[in-house]
């Protein structure tokens, strides 16, 4: 059992690894892959490891494997954008200016919408469960982990309360975006701001039944999060005169 964790560990690390280079640009889609024995010689890794790791880079759509081609990098649309890996791959270093605004882009989409559903449909439990996670996020703030997890427990409740299904396998693509762009925007400095006021908004639409103002307030805590971590973004340096 031992060994079959410390494997796990080995292909998980080997497929973040080379997870990391291929959302990062680094490797390029169309591009090939070293083999399988050339890789795991140069990785110091077994075939197998090395196989498991491409295996999990396949099921998130970042490569393909052909015979007599070869593991190759995938294009950027069959990529699984919304698995949390590859967001936490994604946020491992600067994002692409396009790819956060896209991100963001969806959200907007998403949880205005389900917002104003949740005041609709929302159950007592509902309720309870968002005035928790907001209990949680003031208490240990979004700096801690114990506050982060509760901000996913508020978007997640909030979700779970649209009633719709569809909405609800968003989930845990939702709250891996909240996690890490919230992570990412606090990697220099503390936020400068206190968002559970925008979220308690959020809140007090849902509780009284008010989809128009739940929408609003869901579409304002979106778009200040989006400006957070804009402005967390590292400046592009400046290219020399010529």
């Amino acid at each position: 059992m031992r060994a079959r964790r410390r494997s796990l560990r080995l292909h998980g690390t080997i497929a973040r690894d080379l997870g990391i280079l291929i959302v990062s640009g680094r490797y390029k889609p169309g591009e090939l892959l070293n083999g399988e024995i050339a890789a795991s010689d140069r990785l110091h890794v077994s075939r197998g490891a090395y196989r498991e790791a491409v295996r999990i880079l396949a099921a998130k759509g970042l490569v393909e494997s052909r015979p007599k081609v070869g593991t190759k990098v995938s294009q950027p649309e069959r990529w699984h954008l919304l698995d949390p890996d590859v967001l936490s791959w994604i946020f491992e270093f600067e994002p692409d200016e396009k790819l956060l605004h896209n991100l963001f882009e969806l959200r907007r989409i998403i949880e205005p919408e389900a917002a104003a559903l949740a005041a609709q449909r929302r159950s007592e439990a509902d309720l309870e469960t968002m005035s928790r996670a907001l209990d949680g996020m003031a208490k240990y703030t979004l700096a801690e982990e114990a506050g982060r997890l509760a901000d996913q427990e508020f978007h997640s409740a909030l979700l779970s309360a649209s009633g719709n299904a569809f909405l609800v396998t968003l989930t845990t693509g939702v709250g891996a975006a909240v996690s890490w762009t919230t992570i990412f925007k606090q990697r220099e400095n503390p936020l400068a701001r206190d968002p559970v006021p925008d979220h308690r908004k959020v809140y007090e639409a849902v509780r009284a039944s008010d989809p128009a103002a739940a929408h609003k307030a869901m579409m304002n805590l979106v778009d200040l999060a989006f400006l957070d971590t804009t402005n967390a973004r590292k400046p592009k340096k400046a290219g020399k005169a010529g």
